[in-house]
């Protein structure tokens, strides 16, 4: 029997990656001592979210994630010093064929917080559901839940998956993923809009109101199975999308957390005596280009583009040089590092290629869609100042609202914008981005070495043979360029020194019910 968690060596990196992140909230400052039961915390998300619904949501720090844990609680997660499966309202998850199909066991008991009995049909539902493009899902979650070609209701507690091909690692796919948050199909069922006016989940706290356009108030959930958590008694959660305003709003005492992304502000608020939770993540956001149409289905402009790009500048241009720049996919401290570098900088040979495009008669041109928030910004019209000093390329900046980033992503209609490939264990987040296959590949990429080596990395259970692997994917990924990694993803909370339980699990989705106010 096997049990769904990351290799030995996975583990020993992971803390060794942390370490060279900046550690924990208690290495950067915060509450200490016992948790203090009481209070109402006000934390700022960065998105106000479409829906409340767990398909839609986004389970990572950027997106949505400290609602969804609020509302629906989790499965498992995972810890970030050591990056092993920890189970909560699941109480395991095992394989005995290597991957091919597993049993997902629930704990005794639990009940969503109208009473109603939470079991594996309920389970079964959600995950049935993300798979409908009716529901709205976002195609990282319909990729992840597509993964199991089949779910069975073997008991009231036990759910069977079987799997398209075998996946070891699996799990890894629940933790950061909207399978993760499990509502009851019953509320479902009675559409989105009643749903969202009484969600009803699991997790350690419950929504009492939702104001649009500017808070959400969360109540402590009395049902919740994992007393006497969650600590607090509310929650304030307010939406703001832009990170200097985040940080400036808690340097002001109008907030006790902020989740945040942006290096820059971050480094302002470790300065000024808060503390910074960051989680170690490999990968990063990348300049996704779009590889289904001109001028980036031609590799040469791909390349051209990622050999005139000098990142540091960009980094002091967007992050005031304290980003953390991404010359190999993964850091040095993790298993899989060969040190290959991802993008070098060849202001000549760039121009060269620009030169032999247009003497073809296809001149590099394109619009960079870009986010409405600063950062974004910043980003793209560094990549337009850049480009604007060779000859024979042309860039245009297009502010599109975050709003339409599911709809870019599914018509494809973009020439390059931002997105990421960022993860602990490179599995399943690797396939899901740049996998011809993948209905998460933004960048449409479909090369058959590439291919063939992120297949070997999913369903290799030898060590040896995953290193193997992902050093043919970080050489195939310097050579056909798909995408130009700029900066580490900077997955954070901030926070207020009265403020404990800081703890996040996943792609820095941030736990509730760990958070606790010291009077």
């Amino acid at each position: 029997m096997i049990r769904n968690r990351p290799l030995p060596a996975l583990a020993v990196a992971a803390v060794l990656l942390l370490s060279a992140c900046g550690g924990t909230s208690a290495d950067q400052g915060g509450a200490t001592g016992e948790p203090v039961a009481g209070g109402t915390a006000r934390v700022i998300q960065i998105n106000e979210p479409r829906s409340l619904d767990p398909a839609i949501m986004g389970n990572a720090w950027a997106f949505n994630a400290v609602l969804g844990n609020a509302i629906y609680g989790t499965l498992m997660v995972n810890d970030p010093k050591t990056g092993k499966i920890e189970y909560k309202l699941a109480e395991s998850m095992v394989t005995e064929d290597g991957g091919a199909s597993f049993e997902l066991t629930l704990r005794e008991g639990l009940t969503f917080s109208d009473g109603s009995p939470f079991n594996a049909e309920a389970v079964k539902f959600n995950w049935d559901r993300i798979k409908d493009p009716a529901t709205g899902s976002a195609a990282s979650n319909i990729q992840e839940a597509s993964l199991a070609k089949t779910t069975e209701v073997v008991d009231a507690r036990t759910l069977k998956i079987t799997m398209v091909e075998p996946i070891p690692n699996y799990a890894q796919a629940l933790v950061s993923s909207s399978l993760n948050w499990i509502a009851s199909p019953t509320a479902l069922r009675a559409g989105q809009r009643a749903f969202d006016a009484k969600p009803v989940g699991a997790g350690p706290f419950t929504v009492e109101s939702w104001t649009r356009q500017d808070s959400i108030e969360l109540v402590k959930n009395p049902k919740y199975w994992d007393a006497p958590k969650p600590y607090l008694d509310r929650i304030t959660l307010r939406s703001i999308n832009d990170s200097t305003q985040r940080i400036n709003t808690l340097t002001s005492g109008g907030a006790d957390v902020a989740v945040d992304t942006n290096w820059a502000t971050m480094a302002t608020a470790r300065d000024a005596g808060f503390a910074v939770d960051t989680m170690p993540l490999n990968g990063g956001q990348y300049l996704a280009m779009n590889a289904r149409r001109a001028p980036f289905d031609d590799v040469r402009a791909r390349q051209a583009v990622a050999a005139a790009l000098d990142l540091r500048a960009m980094d002091t241009t967007v992050y005031n040089g304290k980003g953390s720049l991404v010359p190999t996919l993964f850091t040095e401290s993790s298993p899989f590092h060969s040190g290959q570098q991802l993008v070098r900088t060849d202001k000549a040979a760039a121009q060269r290629l620009f030169d032999e495009l247009a003497a073809e008669g296809n001149p590099v041109s394109f619009t960079f869609k870009s986010y409405p928030s600063p950062e974004s910004k910043a980003v793209a019209e560094s990549v337009q100042a850049q480009l604007s000093t060779f000859r024979n390329v042309e860039v245009r900046v297009e502010i599109v609202d975050h709003t339409e980033v599911a709809s870019l992503h599914a018509s494809h209609d973009f020439d390059m914008l931002i997105s990421s490939a960022f993860f602990i264990d490179p599995e399943p987040r690797l396939w899901t981005v740049f996998h011809g296959d993948s209905r998460g590949n933004v960048t449409g990429i479909d090369d058959e070495q590439l291919n063939a080596a992120l297949q070997q990395g999913r369903e290799s259970t030898s060590e040896q043979e995953r290193k193997a692997a992902y050093e043919r994917v970080q050489q195939r990924l310097a050579e056909i360029v798909p995408g130009i990694f700029y900066t580490r993803s900077a997955a954070s909370a901030v926070s207020a020194d009265n403020v404990g339980g800081v703890v996040q699990y996943g792609y820095g989705s941030l736990l509730p019910e760990e958070l606790w106010i010291q009077p």
